[in-house]
């Protein structure tokens, strides 16, 4: 029975190639559709992320612990979290531009951390000088390594940090940062980072804070105001509407499987009038559908792991995952509808199907 369903697919018989074209085609829509919106859901958080959305802050008047404030990473269950306090410093100008004076800040080790965290083109953190946004290494002619005379004294520039203009505080744009000690002297600010963003861990900012008169006016703020601070990415994700993608993918297959087996039922039932046992005979219906189904849905698999891998910005092997779900349902469902149709095809239903053929 093997045998003959293989020479059925050989030969044509089994329409195999337009089956399975079918069972391809349902398989990368319904999977890629929901591939492509889990991608878009990835992109928005890589936005996020990039912005520093998932960044919260308290300010005080020199209210705010640095130590305490450095050390809410070491209790946190997230590796990547990032938190460092900061602290307005005086106006620095430039010896070789004495007009132009900007402001500086001065941050706890663990802030430059959580900057070096949004950079990628920085490998180390450096503490052993200032730190400047890329604009005013621009425009003033300075790079990590540069040496230059100031109001407030020589400095060393240590690295130079991307800060963009996509809604975050503009403060840091240009400026600059110079190391200090977390103990010690207050700070106005603490800066956390998490992600996912949790609103246990931004509450854990009050604990920064010194209790006096000026803490109880502090209020948790997001760094970049541009984006929903209710942005639930899990929330998200469960209620996607392409999360009944495999259902759907499900009934297409089974539609497909049912056709496959309606439009031979005549030879079916000539068979069966010639002495084939109804067991044998689903076992053909069963094997020719399990290789032209089997093969669609590999050939979508394929075409859905092509397009995740080249567009999905991080785990595109779990993205994978989830959109693959479609094309192998569609190929399941097909297999067990033909089977099922096979069922319902009896010997007495030769010559009623022989006169309406």
């Amino acid at each position: 029975m093997l045998s003959e369903a293989m020479r059925n697919i050989g030969s044509g018989t089994a329409h195999a190639v337009v089956l399975c074209l079918a069972v391809m085609l349902c398989g990368a829509l319904f999977g890629g559709y929901e591939a492509y919106d889990i991608i878009m859901m990835q992109h928005e958080a890589q936005a996020r992320v990039d912005a520093l959305a998932d960044a919260d802050m308290v300010a005080t008047d020199g209210g705010v612990d640095g130590a305490a404030c450095d050390g809410l990473p070491q209790g946190a269950a997230s590796t990547g979290m990032h938190a460092g306090a900061v602290d307005a410093g005086a106006e620095i100008a430039l010896l070789s531009t004495p007009g132009k004076a900007l402001q500086s800040f001065e941050v706890s080790p663990g802030m430059l951390e959580l900057i070096a965290s949004n950079d990628p083109h920085i490998a180390s953190v450096d503490f052993s000088g200032v730190w400047i946004p890329e604009d005013v290494a621009r425009d003033f002619g300075m790079s990590a390594g540069s040496h230059v005379q100031t109001s407030q004294g020589a400095m060393d520039i240590a690295q130079v940090y991307a800060w963009p203009n996509d809604g975050r505080d503009t403060r840091f744009s240009y400026t600059f940062l110079i190391p200090r000690q977390a103990l010690g002297k207050g700070f106005d600010e603490c800066w956390v980072r998490q992600w996912p963003r949790s609103q246990e861990v931004s509450d854990l900012l009050y604990s920064t804070l010194v209790a006096d008169g000026r803490s109880m006016q502090a209020a948790v703020i997001g760094v970049n105001k541009g984006f929903d601070a209710q942005y639930d990415p899990h929330a998200a994700y469960v209620a996607r509407v392409t999360r009944w993608s495999p259902m759907l993918a499900a009934l297409c297959g089974a539609a497909i499987g049912v056709y496959a087996v309606q439009r031979r039922r005549l030879e079916y039932a000539g068979a069966l009038h010639s002495g084939q046992s109804k067991g044998a005979q689903l076992l053909g219906i069963g094997a020719e559908a399990l290789v032209w189904s089997a093969l669609g849905a590999v050939s979508s698999c394929a075409l859905i792991c092509a397009y995740c891998v080249r567009t999905s910005p991080s785990d595109a092997q779990t993205v994978v995952q989830a959109a693959c779900r479609a094309p192998l349902a569609a190929a399941a469902a097909a297999v067990v509808a033909a089977v099922a149709a096979g069922v319902t095809v009896r010997q007495s239903q030769l010559f009623r199907l022989f006169k309406h053929r």
